[in-house]
């Protein structure tokens, strides 16, 4: 795991980096330049967006992952692996825009009574869906190569920092929001352009269509694998997508822009963990290559250890505070506490279950995994057209984390009847005792103390110490100690040199 935690903590670091970024931009500029109904359009349009690059990338995402370490061979230029893949995702983005203009008027029916004015904008979801999908397939190209630094920067940093700009230009009044849509959508082409300069600068950017080096039974085996996968690559990313849209469609942007704000606020739960995820996914497609299952299960716990404890300790954090959090939201964003409370549930699970989703998709079994995805969208679906009526948002989210947790439980126990791996330690349940052992002494010092400042200070404390402490004591999170022990070394050797 040395590789692993050094990659990933620079990547966190830079993830941390890009999260602050995404505050500033959707936590506090959005609320103070854009009306709510405003900011619902724009993330609309991202997650129509997001949508569309899931439906276009055809299952190249994980067959990347799987068949990449095969193809591997510079003087072979990788056997034109990249073109091959390059020119399935040309053909989705070919039929996906074809068939979003082609029934863009039904689209838009479903939209004119609640959400008139996503009507006007739809197809500027286009170029960002476009972008995206390019984006995913070379961010996963460079992962298999254990290049992750750049993608981070160039979507979390770049991005963001672009946005920024815009927001501010519009803020300024030089120019109107019909163009700040336009301009918001169209520097997503950056990101990819960034990663396609940096594969030319390693040498790894091979396009060559009239040399692709694959076999035809190869090729069979990577479309069946791409097909099957198709629907699991949808999965999670279609749940998002799909509460948005239908919250769009059944309330109205308005609340769209609140829903939309509370999942940009709890996906800083996830940010630690994804570094790791993004480091240690493309090892699983190397374990199964030696059919290693000794090492997957190590690495199996690893992540799920460090999901669970990363996770829960900012659920801990963030749930003990929520008052002085919303606080600085506009009124209309109250209603949205509960909406972070089951989003982060769902989060704090889909984190736990660790490489669930990375083991099942590059394994000979992946086709078990199409019941469980399949099973996730329609039990959103269902569950959305239940409770988004009676609650609203906070029923989109609610049905959200049901279905989540659902589809966890049956992944992970079937993997472990398939291949007698399981993620779970004894450690990570005492790491749930002692953060649900935290929110009752939090809850008694809210109840005492009414300042929420020094509630904050107070319940800070108590984390450090009844949480932190022990975890660390005991190493019931051996990554935690490894973090904290680099850390305070590299510190003191910074200063032992300063000394002389």
């Amino acid at each position: 795991m040395g590789l692993i935690q050094k990659d990933a903590f620079r990547t966190m670091l830079l993830s941390y980096v890009g999260i602050v970024l995404g505050y500033v931009n959707k936590g506090l500029l959005f609320l103070i330049i854009l009306s709510t109904e405003q900011i619902g359009l724009i993330n609309l349009l991202i997650s129509v967006g997001t949508l569309f690059a899931q439906f276009a990338n055809f299952g190249t995402v994980y067959s990347t992952w799987k068949f990449l370490p095969f193809f591997k061979n510079k003087a072979l230029k990788n056997h034109g692996f990249l073109s091959f893949i390059l020119l399935i995702v040309g053909a989705g983005v070919l039929i996906c825009s074809t068939l979003a203009l082609f029934f863009s008027s039904e689209i838009a029916s479903m939209y004119e009574s609640r959400s008139p004015l996503f009507i006007s904008y739809y197809l500027w979801a286009l170029p960002i869906g476009i972008s995206l999908v390019f984006y995913l397939v070379l961010e996963i190209y460079l992962r298999s190569f254990f290049k992750n630094i750049i993608a981070v920067v160039a979507f979390d940093i770049v991005l963001r920092v672009l946005t920024t700009i815009l927001l501010l230009l519009y803020w300024a009044h030089l120019f109107n929001f019909q163009l700040f849509v336009v301009l918001h959508s169209l520097i997503y082409v950056i990101p990819p352009l960034i990663l396609v300069f940096y594969l030319i600068k390693i040498k790894e950017f091979h396009i060559t269509f009239r040399r692709i080096k694959i076999s035809k039974r190869f090729k069979r085996i990577i479309f069946n694998y791409s097909l099957v996968n198709y629907l699991n690559t949808l999965g999670s990313v279609v749940v998002s997508s799909l509460d948005v849209m239908m919250i769009a469609s059944m309330v109205g942007l308005q609340a769209t822009g609140v829903y939309t704000t509370i999942m940009f606020l709890v996906s800083a739960i996830q940010v630690p963990y994804k570094s790791l995820l993004r480091i240690s996914a493309p090892l699983v497609a190397e374990y199964w290559k030696s059919n290693d299952l000794e090492r997957m299960q190590e690495l199996y716990k690893k992540v799920s250890s460090f999901g669970l404890f990363s996770g829960w300790i900012t659920f801990v954090f963030l749930w003990l505070n929520i008052d002085l959090l919303f606080s600085f939201l506009k009124p209309e964003f109250q209603s949205g506490i509960w909406m972070f409370f089951f989003l982060m549930i769902g989060k704090l699970v889909d984190m736990f279950f660790g490489l669930n989703g990375s083991i099942f998709t590059t394994s000979k079994k992946y086709t078990y995994d199409i019941y469980f995805t399949l099973f996730l969208i329609v039990a959103v679906v269902l569950l959305n057209l239940l409770f988004i009526p009676w609650w609203g948002g906070v029923g989109a989210a609610i049905s959200t984390t049901i279905a989540i947790v659902i589809y966890n439980l049956g992944r992970v126990f079937m993997i472990w009847k398939l291949y007698q791996i399981h993620p779970f330690t004894l450690q990570q349940f005492q790491i749930i005792g002692l953060g649900l052992v935290t929110l009752l002494f939090g809850y008694f010092i809210g109840l005492i103390v009414v300042n929420k400042w020094i509630q904050l200070i107070f319940q800070s404390i108590v984390l450090v110490l009844v949480f932190v402490l022990p975890v660390y004591y005991y190493k019931l999170q051996p990554e935690l100690v490894t973090y904290v022990n680099n850390g305070v070394g590299f510190i003191r050797k910074k200063l032992f040199k300063v000394g002389e």
